[in-house]
């Protein structure tokens, strides 16, 4: 008899991937692509539902990292809204559904999404290079492991953010005033990633959420497949 082991990472993982598909496939190549984008945000409150329902240990700094990366994110997009200081000159559509000062609270939520994934890949990704070492003889000094992962991590949420853009603004997620963001944008990106890494660095609480870095993967081939494929 087969034994076969289903656990919470292995369902999230199947959802992302069923809905995700499904998406992808509904907005190219059926004549419905208009009703799959409507529920765009149903697809975003999902995965950030699924991150948190997969997350082990969850403790109070678990959730105030929730809250301070979803205040930040709607914070800064509301100065960028409704100044144009941050970002660039950018207006968001009615797809991404109730809005606080012209940014919809699915922003929010999108940046704790992001920054959450990419903080657990890269703080995988240093632990296993730090083992590396280890085994050689050779130790990391700390500050060098800090710039590290706030340098990459902030360069990684930054590149996600240049794969989501040419699929989001046909889409109509948002729009651009001079049709294409300027690099501004993605400098703004950067330097806001930065001090949210540098939170969920500090804050105690599990860093070991595996289907974060399968969520990554999964969105980054999502959008790359829009922009590949969307006309």
């Amino acid at each position: 008899m087969i034994n076969l082991s289903i656990n919470k990472k292995n369902i999230a993982i199947f959802l992302a991937l069923l809905f995700h598909f499904c998406g992808a496939c509904g907005i190219l190549y059926t004549a419905k692509k208009d009703w799959f984008i409507s529920n765009t945000p149903l697809n975003l409150a999902l995965m950030a539902a699924l991150l948190i329902w997969v997350q082990p240990r969850k403790n109070l700094n678990f959730f105030l990292f929730i809250i301070i990366s979803f205040l930040v994110g709607m914070g800064v997009e509301m100065v960028g809204v409704n100044t144009g200081k941050l970002f660039g000159s950018y207006c968001y559509g009615t797809v991404m559904g109730a809005k606080l000062n012209g940014v919809p609270y699915l922003i929010g939520i999108n940046w704790f999404v992001i920054i959450f994934c990419v903080g657990v890949f890269m703080s995988t990704i240093t632990s296993w290079i730090e083992d590396k070492y280890d085994e050689l003889g050779i130790h990391i000094k700390p500050w060098i492991k800090q710039v590290s992962f706030l340098f990459d991590g902030a360069l990684l949420a930054t590149i996600i953010d240049l794969n989501i853009e040419p699929g989001a603004t046909k889409l109509l997620f948002w729009q651009w005033k001079d049709g294409t963001p300027p690099t501004y944008n993605f400098f703004c990106w950067f330097v806001i990633s930065v001090p949210l890494l540098w939170v969920f660095n500090k804050l105690n609480f599990a860093k070991d959420n595996q289907f974060a870095t399968h969520l990554l993967i999964i969105q980054s081939l999502f959008f790359i497949t829009l922009n590949i494929y969307l006309k």
